[in-house]
């Protein structure tokens, strides 16, 4: 076999092995997918009063690798896992509440949708980039406790988050996601509204707190 021929061949074993592994890597990955039962709520501020918006659908992927916590109880080591997760809202889902959790207000929904210009940037994007188990839960009962790092995608701009989220495992294969993070509207370029109304001027306060549950379900594999 002359050298051409022998690179050749050795760099397509080369190709194939890489392959091969990466096939390996991506199968030892579980897959889950959004499901009913999730929720999205913002709260915040006023010259007037608190208020409240609130999305009952949140959508995305989420893939976990062999270290992550599935059952209820299972044995984990603290550290890093392997995870990646893509998640939205569509922001035309989040609608003003009261506190009972009846409609408020369609105006101040359009409102809303205005500030987080809505016609341009329809989703709100959630990019996880890292997760880290802190310890494992005390009783078989209670959420494996995370610290999380991603990028989040407010009306076009993107921001690094760090926040703490709560997975507890559920059955039929499910996974209940929970956390709690303050935000500055401004840090996302969004003037906190302000509209003019027959009682005067309201004022918004620009930090926020986002409150989620995200149901997810683990994805079947298509049939060999």
């Amino acid at each position: 076999m002359n050298t051409k021929r022998h690179t050749l061949f050795a760099g397509t074993i080369t190709c194939l092995l890489l392959a091969a592994a990466s096939l390996q890597a991506a199968s030892q990955m579980t897959t889950y997918a959004a499901r009913s039962g999730s929720k999205m709520r913002i709260e915040g501020t006023s010259n007037i009063h608190d208020w409240q918006v609130e999305s009952p659908f949140i959508g995305g992927l989420m893939e976990v690798g062999p270290g992550f916590p599935l059952e209820p109880g299972q044995a984990v080591t603290p550290g890093k896992v392997e995870a990646k997760a893509e998640v939205f809202i569509q922001v035309r889902s989040l609608k003003s509440i009261e506190k009972d959790g009846k409609p408020y207000s369609d105006k101040m929904d359009e409102i809303m949708w205005e500030h987080l210009k809505e016609p341009v940037h329809k989703r709100i994007v959630y990019h996880l980039t890292e997760m880290t188990l802190k310890e494992a839960p005390k009783a078989k009962d209670a959420p494996y406790v995370f610290d999380a790092k991603g990028d989040l995608a407010v009306a076009g701009v993107t921001n690094k988050i760090a926040m703490v989220v709560n997975v507890l495992p559920l059955a039929d294969k499910k996974l209940e996601i929970t956390g709690t993070v303050a935000l500055k509207m401004t840090d996302f370029k969004v003037n906190p509204p302000a509209p003019k109304i027959a009682l005067g001027l309201i004022k918004t306060g620009d930090d926020v707190k986002l409150i989620f549950k995200w149901i997810v379900g683990q994805r079947k594999l298509p049939a060999a």
